[in-house]
């Protein structure tokens, strides 16, 4: 069980796989085309309160935080990947959100009667710490992580930061023999998967 605040983020990205951003789990490709297909429409409302955004936004921000490596989920819009994601296909998680943040929010008041947003960063770590065996938690996480690691197309990892983070140089339509020898670093290449011809074919 990974502990929040307990290990560093690289050891963090080892335990979950994240070497690269072929780890993450996406949802099915309908879902994902439709919820994308949205997004360039307009970007949708989220779903949740501003009270609850902003509690979802403080978890986040410790989940993956900002340190001396470089910036972490707050940078990377993560919450706000999850909270228009929740209009969308994670809309069947709507109702777990309300009551773990809810609950997130009661655990902090029982420590000290300030709701989590209003917490020092060791409150906030002590906080989750306290849930991290529950499902709630599992999910939050695993939303982070997609908000902070998928393709900006849906709404996170914001100026590419995720991917920076982990050294995923982006998406790429051709290798070259110099790529493939690793000799040198590749260059990023800071583009949404939909802004090729070729994948936006497919989300119409």
């Amino acid at each position: 069980m990974i502990r929040v605040g307990a290990v560093s983020r690289r050891e963090l990205f080892k335990r979950l796989g994240l070497a690269g951003a072929g780890a993450l789990l996406l949802p099915e490709l309908d879902r994902v085309l439709a919820f994308q297909r949205d997004l360039k429409a307009a970007a949708p409302a989220g779903a949740l309160t501003a009270s609850e955004a902003a509690t979802l936004a403080a978890v986040c921000a410790r989940l993956i935080p900002t340190d001396d490596n470089g910036p972490g989920a707050a940078e990377a819009r993560a919450s706000v990947y999850i909270d228009r994601a929740l209009t969308g296909w994670l809309a069947p998680s709507r109702e777990a959100y309300t009551i773990g943040l809810a609950a997130i929010d009661d655990a902090a008041r029982a420590r000290g009667a300030k709701p989590f947003v209003d917490l020092a960063a060791a409150e906030r770590d002590a906080v989750l710490r306290s849930i991290e065996d529950t499902p709630f938690f599992a999910l939050v996480r695993t939303h982070t992580l997609q908000g902070t690691f998928c393709d900006p197309a849906y709404g996170g990892n914001a100026n590419f930061v995720g991917w920076d983070l982990i050294g995923y140089p982006g998406v790429r339509l051709n290798v070259t023999a110099a790529d493939q020898r690793m000799g040198s670093p590749i260059a990023a290449i800071r583009r949404s998967a939909y802004d090729y011809a070729m994948f936006a074919a497919g989300a119409h």
